[in-house]
């Protein structure tokens, strides 16, 4: 089964002719679906065919998003407004689609003050709770208190 380069369909032919047309016009006779009964050949330009292939999974590639984990570190000392600020950045971050760690490091007595400081730290996810739900509460890890953000909306 032969079909041409302008979509024209030339019936069953001998493979012969078929390569005899494809060579006629300057192109290349490729098989198109092998398992079919008779199997179906195409005259194309096969090195401009792979061209646009490769083209098309490359503009495939670029609109895939990769998640990445965007950490944003603060201490229980941060100032109001400089907390306000890393919260801002946290929702570009959320809003671009990467998930944000908050980290919230100690030193010396601040140890004996942490759930004082898991409440500060749910006051932020409460502050980012309308673009993003909370993956994983926040835990102890050493002298750090740390949570994870994913983007979405918050299903309680």
């Amino acid at each position: 089964m032969l079909v041409d380069s302008e979509g024209k369909n030339w019936g069953i032919i001998p493979t012969r002719r078929a390569l005899e047309i494809a060579r006629e016009q300057g192109l290349d006779l490729v098989e198109v679906a092998e398992d079919a009964r008779p199997p179906v050949c195409r005259v194309m330009d096969f090195g401009k065919f792979k061209y646009s292939q490769k083209k098309r999974e490359q503009e495939a590639k670029k609109k895939l998003h990769q998640i990445e984990i965007k950490e944003i570190r603060f201490r229980p000392r941060t100032d109001k407004h400089d907390l306000e600020i890393k919260m801002q950045k946290a929702r570009e971050f959320l809003l671009d689609g990467d998930k944000v760690q908050i980290t919230m490091m100690f030193r010396g007595r601040e140890m004996a003050f942490m759930e004082r400081y898991r409440e500060i730290l749910m006051t932020a996810v409460q502050a980012l709770s309308d673009i993003a739900k909370l993956e994983k509460p926040p835990a102890e890890e050493g002298r750090r208190l740390i949570l994870i953000l994913t983007p979405g909306k918050k299903t309680e």
